[in-house]
C-alpha cells in the first residue's frame, strides 16, 4: 500500500507524515524529491522542475512498487503531485503492480501557505538561494490549489491547518478501513 500525502508547499506534507510515522512504525517513507535530485545530477532539466522528465516519474513509480514488494510494508510518500496527467501516470504504474493507492490532499489557505514558506530556511548559507526557493514555492501555491478539483474523485481533502496529530489519526482511520483507496 502507498499512502500519498499530496498538497502545495508549506501545506504540512512531511509533518503529517513525520505523525504517521510514529503512528505506525513498520511504514517506510519515501520522498519521491531525492529521485529528482539524483537525475539532476545526471541530466538537465529544461523546465527546472524535475517532475517534467518522464524518467522521474517511472522512476518515482517504479521504486515505490519496489519497496512495496520487496519490504511488504506500507510506503509513506510526500510529495506535491499536481499535473493530472502526472498524478494518472504515477497512480496508474502504481495500480497496474496490483498496489493499493490512498491519496490525501492538504488544503491550506494562501495566507498560511506563506507563512509556512516564509518561516523556514531550506539552504541557510545562502540567503539569496534561499529567496530564490521561497520565491519559488509561492509561485506555485495557486496553481497547486487550483489544481485540487483535478485529482482523482477518491482523493481525499484534508484541513491542513489541523495539528499534524489530528490529521494522522483521521488519515489511518480511512487507511485502516479503506476510505480512500484507488486513482
Amino acid at each position: 500500500m502507498v499512502v500519498w500525502v499530496n498538497g502545495a508547499f508549506g501545506s504540512g506534507k512531511s509533518t503529517l507524515v513525520d505523525a504517521l510515522r510514529q503512528r505506525w512504525p513498520e511504514a517506510l517513507v519515501y520522498d519521491p524529491e531525492m529521485v529528482g535530485y539524483v537525475l539532476r545530477e545526471i541530466v538537465e532539466v529544461p523546465t527546472g522542475d524535475f517532475q517534467d522528465l518522464r524518467l522521474w516519474r517511472r522512476q518515482v513509480a517504479d521504486l515505490a512498487v519496489g519497496l512495496v514488494e520487496e519490504y511488504r510494508r506500507p510506503v509513506l510518500v510526500p510529495m506535491t503531485l499536481v499535473n493530472s496527467g502526472y498524478v494518472g501516470e504515477i497512480f496508474g504504474a502504481l495500480k497496474g503492480a496490483g498496489i493499493d493507492v490512498h491519496h490525501f490532499f492538504l488544503k491550506v489557505s494562501r495566507e498560511v501557505l506563506e507563512k509556512r514558506i516564509d518561516g523556514r530556511s531550506f539552504t541557510p548559507d545562502d540567503p539569496e538561494q534561499d529567496e530564490r526557493v521561497r520565491r519559488w514555492c509561492k509561485d506555485r501555491i495557486e496553481p497547486c490549489r487550483a489544481a485540487a478539483d483535478t485529482l482523482p474523485g477518491d482523493t481525499v481533502f484534508l484541513d491542513g491547518e489541523l495539528t499534524p496529530q489530528e490529521l494522522a489519526v483521521q488519515v489511518l482511520a480511512r487507511v485502516r478501513t479503506g476510505g480512500a483507496s484507488g486513482a
